[in-house]
């Protein structure tokens, strides 16, 4: 059975986006520069910038490897309506995942297929089954939940997430969507397990105890 991890960028004061971050209303407090700081560690790697067929150049190193080990890891990623939402508009015809992604929504929608391999399915009964039906589609591999804030915190709430991949960025939003809220007791307990750092981000990842 693979291993449920969360795979994020966090803020200094502790923000996965910007107050206002909508695909409609780009101008709102200046989203799109603080997204991009956020952001500058993951952009200038050079799998990243192939993956997304970004052509060729980037950085290479300790965290371009981190980010390949990460990314090869994945059978399968769950994310909310309000990522997939945004993504819809932004992401190329060849969306980054290549894996089966589960959509946590209300909205009724037929399985979605891109080139490349991904394709979007939309659960409309809750976290426990879109995480079922990704182990299944993962056969083995590790499964991530990709974000929202709402959607990893209902899989922390679950007691479901086995590790935490953090890339803690030097940038400081003032407010946005937090990552750690509407935890309940008890809540799970982790441990450090590696530090990494980076010119733009430290890269840490926490272990379930």
């Amino acid at each position: 059975m693979g291993t449920v991890f969360v795979n994020v960028a966090l803020s200094l004061d502790g923000y996965m986006a910007p107050d206002g971050m909508t695909m409609e209303n780009p101008g709102y407090k200046d989203w799109g520069t603080k997204w991009g700081a956020l952001m500058a560690w993951l952009l200038n790697q050079q799998y990243f910038r192939e993956n997304l067929k970004f052509g060729p150049g980037g950085e290479t190193g300790p965290v371009n490897d981190l980010v390949r080990s990460t990314t090869e890891r994945i059978g399968a990623n769950i994310m909310g309506k309000r990522m997939f939402d945004q993504g819809e508009h932004a992401w190329p015809e060849e969306a980054p995942f290549h894996t089966p992604v589960y959509v946590l929504t209300n909205e009724r929608r037929e399985p979605w297929e891109r080139p490349g391999g991904t394709t979007f399915c939309f659960i409309n009964d809750g976290p426990v089954h879109a995480l079922e039906l990704a182990r299944k589609a993962a056969g083995g591999r590790d499964i991530r939940i990709a974000g929202g804030a709402d959607v990893i915190q209902q899989y922390l709430n679950l007691g479901a997430v086995d590790e935490l991949e953090i890339a803690l960025a030097p940038v400081l939003f003032g407010g946005g969507r937090r990552l750690f809220e509407r935890l309940h007791e008890p809540m799970p307990q982790f441990r450090i397990d590696r530090v990494l750092d980076g010119p733009a981000a430290t890269h840490l990842r926490y272990v379930r105890r």
